[in-house]
């Protein structure tokens, strides 16, 4: 199959440490986070407004990449599913979906909320909501 590169346009800043700290979705109990960004791409962030609704997409770096079936939510009771039907962190390429509400812009930085990413997680873009 084919590779591709991607490069981080910034990194997460959360309260969020690892996985014992991070609810399973943003929606059951996430913190606010920052989107610390690369100055050098301001111009891609410059109109972020407080109140717009995004997907913020990052690189899940502590994911485990060779994981292809889980039980979903780590329910040990609910038979074995291939990991894309599920949102499991673990698979080939673990690319994060992050539906969040921008709350504060301070130039590179970005505090959107509920955001599960672990402090230091990669974001690898930004998108509006559709």
């Amino acid at each position: 199959m084919d590779e591709f590169s991607v490069r981080a346009v910034g990194r997460v800043e959360s309260s969020v440490r690892g996985r014992g700290d991070a609810p399973r979705q943003g929606a059951e109990g996430a913190p606010a986070a920052w989107l610390v960004l690369d100055d050098g791409l301001a111009r891609a962030y410059s109109d972020l407004l407080v109140g717009d609704r995004v997907v913020v997409l990052t690189w899940l770096d502590r994911a485990d990449r060779s994981v292809l079936e889980v039980h979903p939510r780590d329910d040990m009771s609910a038979p074995m599913r291939g990991v894309f039907s599920t949102r499991s962190a673990d698979r080939p390429n673990p690319i994060g979906l992050h539906p969040v509400t921008i709350v504060e812009v301070d130039g590179a930085r970005i505090r959107v909320e509920p955001l599960e990413a672990f402090d230091g997680t990669p974001v690898i873009d930004i998108k509006p909501e559709l």
